[in-house]
């Protein structure tokens, strides 16, 4: 090559570089983000997926996007974290959907509701089923994006001062539980209270409330409940596979670059799986501990399952008749729940009831 030639082709090449340079700075930006959990930081399973996004996220983006996560009440209360996603005081948060179903009940759906999905139907819903397209329409409204971070498995039905044999025990019971449930146990006689994770135990403590459900042993646990209420009862009807949601606002989700979008989806992702998986893992053990320290296990009586369902049912109706968003999502959710098991009872069910029984017998 001539000398002449060489230095067009040097010069080109410089100028190609000067441009690329700046494009690919501009496309990768630094952006910091501040993260509102619903959650304190005791409860390192359910608040640490907060955590694991974060740290993915910026692994994701060689640092360039970081996101700060704060427990509940240390930029607002736990239970206004979507609010502030929504105000913009904050970019995003970590917390349940059916917190907010004061503001409309359709919320509790995207999470979980009485007899609804377990937690593997729930995530076949939200990815493969159009569940994440169907609730991010409904939560337009309210200037947010959503995607589930966290599925707990099926949860426990909480602990109570004393027993609860049949629907008459429940009359007047002062009940710490969350979202769209409280509804349905009213109907029999519940009063339902709504208090975040980190004022429960004073509240079950003082008598405040005569019973409480959280999530299950190993965060039940950490949070000390055995100490004032031993009746533990199992299950958590209302929860038999509920989502936490990352909720971002929506403007700011939809200013980042694409791949910053692909890496916030991933790890999000990522943590609905490392969150269910931890609290499989970590459940068992805790259980057998609780046990130790006194807690005195009990199933819900068939009775009390059967006015719940009952309930659950009657509720849906009223709620639908005025309320299209909830129909919608209800519907689809009953829908998608008569296909899942249909197919549970033929494989995972049969499974599952041999490997107890082979269990039980040694």
């Amino acid at each position: 090559m001539k000398r002449r030639d060489f230095l067009k082709v040097s010069a080109v090449g410089a100028a190609a570089t000067a441009v690329a340079a700046p494009a690919i700075a501009q496309s990768a930006p630094e952006i910091k983000w501040r993260l509102a959990s619903s959650f304190p930081k005791s409860l390192d399973t359910i608040y640490g997926g907060a955590e694991i996004m974060a740290k993915q996220v910026a692994e994701l983006t060689d640092n360039k996007f970081q996101i700060q996560v704060f427990a509940g009440g240390e930029i607002v209360p736990g239970l206004q974290a979507l609010d502030a996603t929504t105000n913009g005081t904050v970019e995003c948060s970590h917390t349940v959907s059916y917190y907010y179903v004061g503001k409309d009940p359709t919320f509790a759906v995207a999470s979980s509701v009485p007899f609804g999905l377990n937690a593997r139907q729930q995530n076949a819903w939200m990815y493969q089923g159009g569940g994440i397209e169907l609730f991010n329409e409904f939560y337009k409204k309210y200037k947010v994006y959503a995607l589930p971070g966290g599925n707990t498995g099926t949860q426990m039905g909480g602990w109570f001062r004393k027993e609860i044999k049949t629907v008459a025990d429940l009359s007047g019971l002062k009940f710490r539980i969350g979202g769209i449930a409280g509804q349905v146990l009213q109907k029999l006689g519940v009063v339902p209270q709504q208090i975040a994770g980190g004022d429960i135990y004073p509240a079950l403590e003082k008598g405040t409330i005569d019973a409480a459900e959280w999530v299950g042993p190993y965060d039940d646990e950490k949070l000390g409940f055995v100490k004032v209420a031993p009746y533990y009862y199992y299950p958590g009807f209302w929860e038999g596979g509920p989502t936490v949601h990352f909720f971002f606002n929506q403007e700011k989700h939809a200013a980042l670059p694409k791949a910053y979008k692909a890496a916030l989806f991933n790890a999000c992702a990522y943590t609905n799986t490392w969150m269910n998986a931890r609290y499989d893992a970590l459940n068992p053990a805790a259980l057998k501990r609780v046990i130790g320290a006194g807690a005195k296990l009990r199933p819900f009586s068939n009775e009390i399952l059967d006015a719940s369902y009952k309930a659950t049912n009657e509720l849906w109706t009223e709620i639908s008749a005025k309320n299209a968003d909830f129909k919608k999502v209800i519907d689809a959710m009953q829908a998608f729940r008569a296909d899942q098991y249909l197919w549970w009872q033929v494989a995972e069910y049969t499974f599952d009831s041999f490997m107890i029984r082979a269990r039980t017998h040694g």
